[in-house]
């Protein structure tokens, strides 16, 4: 897979900007889950943030989990997303549809809600893991993930992202971008973000898809880092499920291995998986192993 990503600095080193081009990454969870347009956008922008806040993290195999649910029809969106470029994401409701009046631009605010929460969890190899929520702003997903690093992470964020889909509900053009200033930063770095006046990013990568140009139009001093690949992979595994039902109590274990068969879809990727009577019997027997080593 080609780098769609990009992580440069500019403004005399005092900010740090992370750059994606997530068409591909946004068409395929399109295609997994059947994505209507507006859920589309909605799943798509969330995706996009989460896959960039996986890569600023800085050991290997840490994760961020992003979750949403703001109480409007697309129901709750979560996203996972590691530090290797991997992510996965899924939306209650993928059947959304629906465009403000007079712009017919798509209603992601109405469709996710204000009336709820952004909530970002990090596995950091530590014991517990880190979590930290705030209230939704407008449901439109980037200023929502601004509000967030603002108020949780305490840094000056620009958060800018879009998904623009076709009329046969394709992905036609997708992209995300993270500016944060360093800690360094003057007022003079402040004000100069102020005055950027950003056209909506997945307008720009529609019409030049070159990652390179738009970061140069930003910055006159852009230096680039890294250049790395975000894309979306579902590691659901019939073994793993194995290892979710093992998590339950034994006697659930007991009465699903009497049922016979266990069909279980995977929320992320909707691959299909049937733990039978053998399967379940050996989860039995581990979680009578458990009982005993107790």
């Amino acid at each position: 897979m080609n780098n769609n990503v990009i992580i440069a600095t500019a403004l005399n080193n005092h900010a740090r900007i992370y750059l994606l081009n997530s068409k591909e990454m946004v068409e395929q969870a399109r295609t997994y889950h059947n994505l209507f347009p507006t859920s589309c956008a909605a799943l798509g922008r969330t995706l996009s943030v989460t896959a960039l806040m996986g890569l600023m993290q800085k050991e290997e195999n840490e994760v961020v989990t992003t979750t949403i649910n703001g109480g409007g029809p697309i129901g709750t969106i979560m996203c996972v997303a590691l530090s290797n470029g991997q992510v996965k994401g899924f939306c209650a409701n993928p059947e959304f549809y629906q465009t403000y009046e007079g712009t017919h631009k798509l209603a992601v605010g109405v469709g996710v809600g204000t009336n709820g929460y952004l909530k970002v969890t990090k596995n950091l190899k530590m014991k517990q893991p880190y979590t930290s929520q705030v209230d939704l702003q407008t449901g439109e997903i980037g200023d929502d993930f601004a509000y967030y690093f603002s108020v949780s992470e305490q840094v000056p964020t620009i958060v800018s992202v879009g998904v623009l889909v076709d009329t046969d509900y394709s992905v036609k053009a997708a992209g995300a971008m993270i500016i944060e200033l360093l800690p360094d930063h003057t007022e003079e770095d402040i004000v100069y973000l102020e005055n950027l006046h950003l056209t909506p990013i997945s307008s720009v990568l529609e019409s030049n898809d070159d990652l390179h140009k738009y970061l140069n139009s930003l910055f006159d001093d852009a230096t680039i880092l890294e250049e790395k690949c975000a894309y979306y992979y579902c590691d659901c595994s019939k073994e793993r499920f194995m290892r979710n039902v093992l998590t339950l109590p034994k006697k659930d274990i007991e009465d699903l291995a009497m049922d016979g068969n266990v069909n279980i879809r995977c929320d992320f990727c909707g691959k299909e998986y049937t733990l039978d009577t053998n399967d379940l019997n050996v989860i039995l027997n581990y979680a009578n192993k458990k009982s005993e080593d107790k």
